[in-house]
């Protein structure tokens, strides 16, 4: 078969906005379970992709998340930790077995129509993913790292410095690349496959290998 060009889908699907019985729903939870108990029922939702269970699953991180959009999509197995940190916005679609790890003081904001891949590990602890960003499968985006200070003791005791990271705007991270705590992915950037990304992308710019390295301008 030759090479051929396909309509994109998923950036142009238009949003659907929430039923009122779903947001009723939401509220109900929010109002007469504690996060505890709404993480409980999250759980026993978690590992179908029937609709129903996707339903419910959009319901409970409606009252569970610091702000939902709308026609947002979660696949099974998708586990949050510390949600009422984050933000997500309008038509994100977020793949089976990704990890999204909060902390109790930290933040993480995703944008509008953000696209993100199975097996993908985020260290949400101080990240904004901007409107239109594709994340590829088994993508990690990493936002903290041990001192390793002092050296007479393991790095695991050692402090945790949390560094933010930001993936601006219509950039794309390909599969398997790794962002490193600190760094600011351009607008419009390509972070090609399996790319290891340990200083700042300008907007506009492809970057690949380990580390990343310039390749082009768009």
């Amino acid at each position: 078969m030759t090479e051929r060009v396909v309509k994109a889908y998923f950036g142009l699907k238009r949003v659907e906005k929430a039923s009122s019985s779903e947001l009723a729903h939401a509220r109900h939870l929010r109002e007469n379970l504690t996060l505890r108990e709404r993480l409980a029922l999250y759980d026993r939702f978690k590992c179908s992709d029937k609709p129903f269970d996707a339903l419910m699953r959009r319901i409970i991180l409606r009252s569970l998340l610091k702000r939902c959009g709308d026609d947002i999509s979660v696949s099974s197995f998708v586990t949050f930790i510390h949600p009422e940190t984050m933000e997500i916005g309008d038509g994100v679609f977020i793949g089976q077995y990704v990890m999204l790890q909060g902390r109790h003081d930290g933040y993480c904001t995703i944008g509008e129509k953000v696209w993100i891949g199975p097996y993908a590990y985020f260290d949400a602890r101080a990240l904004v993913i901007e409107d239109y960003v594709g994340i590829g499968p088994g993508a990690r985006i990493l936002g903290s790292t041990h001192t390793g200070i002092p050296r007479d003791v393991p790095v695991i005791q050692t402090d945790l410095v949390v560094k933010p990271v930001t993936i601006c705007r219509g950039s794309d991270i390909g599969v398997s690349a790794v962002v490193l705590p600190g760094v600011t992915i351009g607008e419009g950037a390509i972070v090609g496959a399996g790319a290891v990304v340990t200083n700042n992308v300008k907007p506009n710019t492809v970057v690949a290998g380990v580390p990343a390295k310039v390749l082009k301008k768009r």
